[in-house]
């Protein structure tokens, strides 16, 4: 089985999506939050609510667990996720009619350097009277997380292929989630990440309470979550939140460069790396030497390591196909 290699980048600019190639497979999705496409064995989902800041409702979530779920039969190696405009994604957003204009303020005023805007407010605004007669807002919050973000989340975790995220601006709320779900975050010198929920009276969801103290430790994990204060892109690398920061007019370019180097590369033993990585936090020191022999059990009845050996004996690079 192939599991998924994981890439993000932050940053304030726009990004520009590729073209699609043909992979001799049809997939043509009906997609109203969210853009897709492919360059090669590239794939790319691009957060498309600019106006929104990109805050996340629902359907955004199911959409992209529908693209998710297609990869592996469009012959992509590599993923990478980004958002259009000033931002990767500002939050969840759970009713995206009626509270259009409280978030797009809340969004507003996170611009202007309130840590309450971005995240919290787009998810006080959602939440305020979004629920339906016959249930409460903290069943719907139940209702939601469990029934689209929560599965969108873990579906990501899973990926038979490598994937690339590529996130611009604000990652906030489930955004902090998603932009940190990955094996490589790269981060724009201007990007920040938010765990804004104590400024509302709510907790972190999407599994942050999970990823942040694994990422960083229980005292840090602890800062974001209790102070809900901006981390931006460079402590965050000095903290080892993200990978690296860099500047942001290189942003693309080096998302795009490491997910291209990641989708030419050992598909098979990318993806067991990854579970394994995952496993690991959970495991013993023996439970993990098992899996360790399990994988490389698979790992070397590949293609790829086939051309592995080759090439090492011919001095020469390998040319692996992800099989």
């Amino acid at each position: 089985m192939l599991y998924a290699t994981f890439i993000i980048i932050l940053g304030d600019n726009a990004v520009s999506t590729p073209s699609i190639q043909n992979t001799g497979t049809e997939f043509s999705p009906t997609l109203e939050t969210i853009r897709f496409a492919m360059a090669g064995t590239v794939a790319t989902i691009t957060l498309n609510r600019p106006q929104r800041l990109n805050a996340a409702p629902p359907q955004m979530f199911a959409e992209i667990l529908q693209v998710l779920n297609a990869l592996p039969g469009l012959g992509a190696r590599a993923l990478l996720m980004t958002g259009e405009g000033r931002a990767f994604c500002s939050g969840a957003d759970l009713q995206a009619n009626a509270a259009a204009n409280a978030s797009a303020d809340a969004g507003a005023s996170a611009s202007a350097g309130s840590n309450v805007g971005v995240g919290a407010g787009v998810v006080a605004a959602s939440t305020a009277g979004a629920a339906p007669p016959d249930m409460s807002r903290g069943e719907r919050s139940y209702k939601v997380l469990t029934e689209s973000y929560g599965p969108t989340l873990l579906a990501l975790s899973k990926l038979s292929i490598p994937v690339v995220t590529a996130v611009n601006g604000a990652a906030a709320g489930i955004g902090c989630s998603l932009a940190l779900a990955g094996d490589f975050t790269l981060a724009g010198k201007s990007a920040y990440f938010l765990q804004a929920f104590v400024n509302i009276g709510l907790v972190p969801d999407g599994g942050s309470s999970w990823m942040l103290a694994r990422l960083v430790g229980k005292a840090r994990a602890t800062e974001m979550m209790m102070l809900g204060e901006r981390i931006s892109a460079d402590k965050a690398e000095q903290w080892g939140l993200i990978y690296r920061a860099v500047d942001d007019a290189d942003l693309q370019t080096q998302a795009m460069a490491l997910a291209q180097r990641l989708a030419n590369g050992p598909t098979v033993a990318l993806g067991l790396m990854r579970q394994g990585l995952a496993g690991a936090l959970e495991q013993s020191y023996a439970q993990a030497l098992q899996t360790e022999a399990k994988h490389q059990s698979i790992a070397a009845n590949s293609a790829d390591a086939r051309e592995g050996g080759q090439a090492f004996l011919q001095r020469r690079k390998p040319v692996f196909v992800g099989k």
